[in-house]
C-alpha cells in the first residue's frame, strides 16, 4: 500500500495499523520485575510522588501469596534492585533484610481481590493529598489523562491508617475492578497489570490531581465526551505502549547520577 492510500482510511483502520505497527516495532523491557520496581521507585520520587517514608509498592513474584516490596525505613530514592524485600501475604520476611511498610497489609487484600493485578502502588503524592484533603474525586477531562478514564474509584471517608485487615477489605472493595483509586486524607492507589502499567498509571494519577487544582483555581472544569474518553483510554492504556513509556521514564531517571545505584545488587 503506498503512503497516500492511508488517506483514504477510516480512523479505525488506521488505530488498528498503528496498534500492530507499535507491536512490530517495540520490544519487551529488558528489565528484570526486580529492577523495574526499583526503577519505578525513582522514577516516582522524581515525578513527586515522595512523601518521606510514606508510600509503599509491591509486585507479585510468580509464587503464590508471595510479592517484592521496599523495606520500611528507606525512601524511595533509596530503593534499588538489592534492597527489595521478599514477603509473603502475612508480610512475613521470605528473603532481605529489615521488615516491610505495615501498611501493605492492604496489598494483601487487593492481590487476594484481583487476581488480574500483578502490582499496586500506593502513594501520598503532593497534588493527589492536597485534591484529598478538599475530599474530591479525581476529574478526568484532558486527553493526557485519559489513561484513568473512568479507572479511578472513590473514598470519601478516612479509615484511618491502613495497617488493619479492616481497611485492607474497605480499600480492596472500593476499588472493584478499577485500576486506580482516590483516597481522602490519604493519597492514591494504582492496581496494575504489569509494573510498567502501574509505573504509567501513578504518574498519569499526580499530574491529573495537578492539572484538576490549577482548572479549578481558574473556573469550572468540563466534562469530555464519554465515548471519547474511552477511546483515548483503550488507545493509551495498551501493554507495549506501557512498555515505550516506562523505558523512557526510565533512561530519564538513570541519567541522574544520583539513581547511579539503582540497578545495583
Amino acid at each position: 500500500m503506498n503512503a497516500q492510500d492511508t488517506f483514504q482510511l477510516d480512523k479505525a483502520t488506521l488505530v488498528d495499523q498503528s496498534t500492530a505497527q507499535m507491536d512490530r516495532q517495540f520490544a519487551d523491557s529488558a528489565y528484570t520485575l526486580r529492577q523495574k520496581l526499583a526503577l519505578t521507585c525513582r522514577i516516582l520520587f522524581e515525578n513527586g510522588h515522595d512523601s518521606g517514608l510514606a508510600g509503599q509498592i509491591t509486585a507479585r513474584t510468580g509464587t503464590p501469596g508471595e510479592f517484592y516490596t521496599q523495606r520500611l525505613g528507606h525512601g524511595f530514592d533509596e530503593i534499588s534492585e538489592g534492597n527489595l524485600l521478599r514477603v509473603d501475604e502475612d508480610l512475613n520476611v521470605l528473603e532481605g533484610d529489615g521488615m516491610p511498610n505495615p501498611a501493605n497489609r492492604f496489598h494483601s487484600w487487593v492481590y487476594r481481590a484481583r487476581p488480574d493485578v500483578n502490582c499496586i502502588i500506593h502513594t501520598h503524592a503532593v497534588h493527589t493529598a492536597a485534591l484529598g484533603m478538599l475530599e474530591q474525586p479525581l476529574i478526568v477531562s484532558h486527553m493526557d489523562n485519559c489513561v484513568l478514564y473512568d479507572d479511578v474509584a472513590f473514598v470519601a471517608n478516612w479509615p484511618g491508617v491502613p495497617v488493619g485487615n479492616e481497611e485492607g477489605e474497605l480499600i480492596s472493595g472500593a476499588l472493584g475492578s478499577k485500576r486506580a483509586l482516590m483516597l481522602s486524607h490519604h493519597g492514591l492507589l494504582v492496581a496494575g497489570q504489569s509494573v510498567e502499567e502501574a509505573c504509567v498509571l501513578a504518574i498519569a494519577f499526580e499530574r491529573a490531581a495537578r492539572m484538576q487544582l490549577l482548572a479549578q483555581a481558574a473556573g469550572e472544569i468540563k466534562p469530555i465526551d464519554p465515548a471519547l474518553g474511552k477511546e483515548a483510554h483503550d488507545w493509551i492504556l495498551r501493554p507495549k505502549r506501557n512498555t515505550v513509556a516506562f523505558d523512557y521514564y526510565a533512561r530519564r531517571a538513570l541519567k541522574n547520577p544520583r539513581n547511579a545505584d539503582c540497578l545495583s545488587r
